[in-house]
């Protein structure tokens, strides 16, 4: 079976870039992915992709060395599945607030006897081999995300889940349940806080610790926090940012310094 280099990164210390896609179009998704990042990921829980869109875009992404991994709409047996069966290597699933919740997710996404995952692993044979039932356990990623006061409450309990491989943090979610306004670079103290105690308690337990962020800059200061994975912008915003700093500059106006993105 293909060997998910995520892994290796994380084995060795590395750091993981992660792009995210939102545009619903496999040439959108094809060009972005061919742009270096270690990883790709499809939004299928905001915008506009579904099942249908997500499919060639996998196709897409797999003619990359990027690894292709999708964030599914909910924690649903059918979606996660159909999603894994398609050829993603990790999941990201969103709200997940208790450690019931978190047994769930990995039980749709593993076969037995970890999880109840249907066999039928259509193109996900094409691009892992034909004995990928056999590694699909090892080698897929399965991330809980946490973005809610009930999921940073029971972070230990959800962290203790056997076949969950790390977690994934919303700022701008995780924000606004704490009381303040949503944003993917937090300046208020108690989510800076929230956010470090997330990184140092989940890699205390030997798992991955991932966060979406807003560019390079907040990137990095994750990553100085401990998070080993960090997902930059969006297709869309880095297409609007980039289309709006070069209107700008053309009429000799400013560049935007930050980008406006949730």
């Amino acid at each position: 079976m293909r060997k998910n280099k995520l892994r290796q990164i994380v084995k060795d210390g590395g750091r993981i870039i992660n792009g995210w896609c939102a545009i619903p179009n496999s040439y959108s998704a094809e060009v972005y992915s061919h742009c270096g990042w270690d990883s790709v990921t499809i939004d299928l829980q905001h915008g506009p992709v579904d099942f249908q869109s997500a499919v060639p875009m996998l196709q897409a992404i797999s003619t990359t060395d990027a690894v292709p991994m999708c964030r599914v709409p909910w924690n649903d047996a059918a979606i996660i599945m159909k999603l894994l069966d398609a050829g993603a290597y990790g999941l990201i699933c969103p709200m997940i607030n208790t450690k019931a919740e978190a047994e769930q997710f990995v039980s749709y996404g593993r076969y037995p006897p970890i999880g109840t995952r249907s066999m039928g692993p259509n193109r996900a044979v094409q691009y892992a081999g034909a004995d990928y039932w056999q590694g699909a356990n090892d080698e897929v990623l399965l991330f809980a995300m946490i973005e809610t006061q009930a999921g940073l409450d029971n972070l230990e309990a959800i962290l203790s889940v056997k076949g969950l491989d790390g977690v994934y943090v919303g700022p701008s979610d995780l924000s606004m349940a704490m009381g303040k306004p949503p944003t993917l670079d937090p300046s208020d103290k108690g989510v800076i806080d929230a956010i470090a105690r997330i990184a140092s308690v989940t890699r205390s337990k030997g798992m991955i610790a991932g966060v979406h962020t807003d560019g390079p800059a907040t990137a990095k200061k994750r990553f100085d926090q401990g998070y080993q994975l960090t997902t930059l912008m969006n297709d869309a915003r880095v297409l609007a940012v980039a289309a709006t700093n070069m209107i700008k500059e053309t009429r000799g106006l400013a560049p935007n310094e930050t980008a406006k993105t949730y």
